[in-house]
């Protein structure tokens, strides 16, 4: 189990990235397009400076849902592979078996 400060971080970060989602999408078009004046580009560099970092979303760390693990985890399903295993194995994930040979 993670710690819950590092998932609370992380849950923080979500919630600023999709709040800041859209401004910040204007800007990062404003500034690289490069048939306007290079002071309007230079004016949205500034102000991408000034939000909040945690407002970006290569900041988020992609987390189990169940355990906080960082790693191994499948997209799909926002779940470690750990954490995988274990419900396919009670039958908790429809048409997932366990494989043997």
């Amino acid at each position: 189990m993670a710690k819950k400060s590092a998932i609370n971080k992380n849950l923080r970060r979500r919630k600023l990235v999709k709040r800041y989602a859209e401004k910040r999408a204007r800007l990062r078009a404003v500034a690289r397009d490069r048939s306007l004046a290079p002071e309007e580009r230079f004016q949205a560099f500034l102000k991408l400076a000034e939000m909040p970092r945690d407002g970006s979303a290569v900041r988020v760390r992609n987390r189990c849902e169940i355990s906080g693990r960082p790693r191994g985890n499948y997209r799909k399903f926002r779940i470690s592979r750990i954490a995988l295993r274990d419900l396919a194995s009670i039958g908790q994930i429809p048409g997932m078996v366990k494989s043997s040979w």
